[in-house]
């Protein structure tokens, strides 16, 4: 059986090995690092068995992904097997790490994650980023990733690549942000801003949010529509494993979808957007709640305690989810709604109103929605576990690169 599909590094450009025996061997080093990844510790006949190469074939590929620090050996594989143990083989806790970064409107964070996907390094500093100019922004989270680098670094990891979620549209390119509202960003080359020693790739917050759930979450479908809440909304589609991107790549903006089309005047330029009634900001203003550093927690708290404003604040924004998610449901058809982000926080409160709108507006049957384990740190996961995939998926190139 052969390792399971997996998204790749969320590039727009992403190019197609050859079909050439150099293109048959870089895919062969990627069906191996995916099987050991998925299933390890695995012995390199059990390799050879699962991907249905010869011993020969799967030890010489091993052998390659061993010098290159990839794999590592951890000795005999347990006792009690027929016949003399084989060498149990795992990805390397000591090599290539994927760097995740995330500007928010207020905050920006850093991490670092291994190839085994455990969280080595993680760094957040909070302030506001709306209104700031890029300058100032790039340069404190570049201090950022180089106090997350210096700390792997220190462990025995170097960094594979660089990815940065950020709450807007990417062009295609992988590394300009088109226009980002709520930052008030407009075609920002973050290229040409951030470390130019690590491979870079930047995408909607929301995009990684979606990937971070396909990749960690326990049960996660492989159709679905991730909604994520930070200060704005945004939305990401994954059909059959893969990021429904769009032809520009824009995709998902479900934030700056019309609920009311006569409703306020939003950042984008439109009207009562979905942002303008379950953003953030929009919640805080009907609650009557003063912004402070932790604004989820002080909704959640006062609507745990019985605050009536608080939770009639909360029930107006998921019947504004509501509204907007029947359009993506009777259009896109997907097998369950996943809240992430801000809104994982505030489900007990937002979920009741929202299940109702979709059950009385859903052409079809009703459509499951359900809450992200990962909350408001998917977006920096999905990022950082990007990075770590492109590994799995091209390991030559990252050894040649090392």
């Amino acid at each position: 059986m052969t390792a399971p599909p997996h998204e790749a590094h969320p590039t727009r450009t992403g190019r197609a090995l050859p079909d050439t025996q150099q293109g048959m061997r870089r895919r062969n080093l990627a069906r191996v690092m995916h099987t050991v990844s998925a299933e390890g510790p695995l012995s390199r006949a059990a390799v050879a068995s699962r991907i249905g190469l010869t011993r020969a074939a799967v030890s010489t590929l091993v052998d390659e992904l061993i010098r290159s620090g990839l794999l590592e050996e951890l000795g005999p594989e347990r006792p009690g097997r027929v016949g003399r143990p084989g060498s149990a083989l795992a990805v390397s806790a000591q090599g290539p790490a994927g760097i995740g970064a995330e500007v928010g409107v207020d905050h920006l964070a850093v991490c670092a994650v291994d190839l085994r996907g455990r969280l080595r390094s993680r760094v957040v500093r909070y302030g506001s980023n709306r209104g700031r100019s890029l300058g100032p922004v790039t340069e404190q989270l570049t201090g950022l990733v180089r106090q997350v680098v210096s700390e792997v670094e220190a462990e025995g990891l170097w960094p594979a690549g660089l990815a940065v979620a950020v709450p807007g549209l990417v062009a295609r390119d992988a590394r300009t942000v088109v226009r980002a509202p709520n930052l008030d960003w407009h075609d920002a080359d973050l290229g040409a801003r951030l470390p130019d020693d690590l491979p870079l790739i930047v995408d909607n917050e929301a995009n990684f949010g979606a990937l971070a759930e396909l990749w960690l979450g326990d049960g996660t479908p492989r159709d679905f529509l991730h909604v994520s809440a930070e200060i704005g909304i945004g939305a990401a589609v994954v059909v059959d494993g893969r990021l429904l991107r769009g032809f520009r790549g824009f995709a998902g903006e479900l934030g700056h979808m019309p609920v009311s089309p006569d409703g306020p005047e939003c950042a984008c330029g439109g009207r009562g957007c979905l942002e303008q009634y379950a953003g953030e900001k929009a919640v805080l203003r009907a609650a009557g709640v003063e912004a402070g550093e932790d604004r989820v927690g002080l909704l959640a708290g006062r609507a745990a305690e019985g605050d009536e404003a608080v939770r009639r604040a909360l029930r107006e924004a998921g019947t504004a989810l509501g509204i907007a998610l029947t359009g993506a449901v009777n259009l896109l058809d997907p097998e369950s709604v996943v809240l992430g982000g801000a809104l994982a926080g505030l489900a007990p409160w937002l979920l009741p109103a929202l299940r109702d709108e979709l059950a009385r507006r859903t052409a079809g049957p009703a459509c499951p929605v359900t809450v992200s384990e990962l909350g408001s740190e998917g977006p920096l996961l999905g990022a950082a576990h990007s990075v770590v995939r492109a590994v799995l998926d091209d390991p030559a190139m990252v050894a040649e690169r090392a």
